[in-house]
């Protein structure tokens, strides 16, 4: 890394691809962290060394779909604690409780198994990025009805200019994110 803050390491390997999925939109596309040994490598261990501190540690990972599960379960496997997986709605075989969340045109619904987490868990929820916040937040109310409490998020990549952050910060959720990308 040679001298790099392992922020700086891990943002020069962030792709940013112009006008995608829409114009005007600079796309932060996180996959070449993956795609490198090393890189992967920094990226989980900033991740884990925070988490594995006993006051830290949760009682299991919750993932977002889909890439806070290439993450999240990998984070999981080294804290030695479980995964569970949020998907989009339709994609979970058994009883499952759901939160719809509005997107700019539109909602989705997010879904996770009645059984992932007990009352009193304490889960890590994940993701690549923040962005809006509203699978973040969605997540954290499913996990809430089940009586789980999400002792933070944490992401790859903050935006802050879309006001997700601010806004999970504002109902209570502690953030803890690698990377501020201002402008969108």
């Amino acid at each position: 890394m040679h001298g790099l803050s392992v922020a700086q390491y891990l943002r020069n390997h962030i792709r940013t691809v112009p006008d995608w999925p829409a114009p005007g939109v600079q796309f932060r596309d996180i996959t070449p962290l993956l795609q490198d040994a090393k890189v992967f490598r920094v990226l989980i261990d900033a991740f884990v060394h925070r988490y594995m501190d006993a006051r830290q540690r949760p009682d299991v990972v919750a993932g977002l779909d889909a890439r806070g599960f290439i993450l999240g379960s990998v984070v999981a496997y080294e804290l030695n604690v479980g995964f569970v997986p949020i998907r989009k709605k339709g994609k979970l075989p058994f009883t499952t409780v759901e939160e719809t969340y509005e997107l700019e045109y539109g909602s989705a619904t997010v879904e996770l198994h009645t059984d992932a987490v007990k009352g009193g868990d304490r889960v890590l929820l994940i993701d690549d990025l923040i962005a809006t916040g509203g699978t973040m937040m969605a997540g954290k109310k499913l996990l809430e009805k089940l009586g789980a409490s999400v002792m933070e998020g944490a992401a790859i990549v903050d935006l802050p200019e879309l006001g997700g952050s601010a806004k999970l910060r504002a109902s209570g959720l502690e953030l803890f994110t690698l990377i501020d990308f201002e402008g969108h």
